[in-house]
């Protein structure tokens, strides 16, 4: 069984092809709070240290990752890793090894869409061994149906179905630290 608690010493960021000209088959309010929610996670990683991987599928073709979080990840220090790919999945590709090279055994994965690329690389990691958990509300797809249905397949490969919020107050641990007093206003 997955580890349901998600310590920051022991988890990474992963946002999965939240690319420009896939964005635009998205629903539009769904997607703005997709966005928001992602911009949330990447500030807790920027804040907590966390490491941060970003993939793009085909971006010949589909575009590179939208503007707003490849501004919140161009401010992250050590930088994120950029991994381009056609697979649907990221897992097997060689630099996302490197990225686990980073020994951490949670990833909180995110992005685009839930039934294709986000749910088939976080089944070949939860069958790896690594506590995938992915927040319902930082993942989408162009149907509410496909989205149901990715999130019912995440769940029944073994992978934690869970919220920002969850993922970013387990993250903090306390209140009243300065992480928790800076990132706790980004969900108000």
């Amino acid at each position: 069984m997955a580890e349901l608690r998600v310590h920051a010493r022991d988890t990474a960021l992963v946002l999965v092809d939240v690319q420009a000209r896939l964005a635009a088959a998205m629903p539009v309010e769904a997607f703005a709070a997709m966005t928001r929610n992602i911009v949330t996670l990447i500030a807790t990683a920027a804040r907590l240290n966390l490491p941060v991987l970003v993939s793009e599928q085909y971006p010949n073709g589909l575009g590179r990752t939208i503007p707003v979080l490849n501004e919140a990840v161009g401010k992250l220090q050590p930088a994120a890793l950029y991994l381009e790919k056609n697979t649907f999945s990221l897992a097997d590709e060689p630099l996302f090894q490197t990225f686990l090279g980073h020994g951490k055994r949670t990833l909180v994965m995110v992005g685009m869409e839930a039934h294709i690329c986000v749910y088939q690389s976080a089944r070949a990691l939860a069958q790896r061994g690594y506590s995938v958990h992915v927040p319902v509300d930082a993942v989408i797809s162009r149907t509410e149906a496909n989205h149901r249905v990715g999130l019912d397949l995440i769940a029944r490969a073994g992978c934690i179905p869970t919220s920002t919020e969850t993922v970013l107050f387990d993250l903090l641990e306390r209140a009243g630290t300065e992480a928790f007093k800076l990132l706790s206003r980004l969900v108000k």
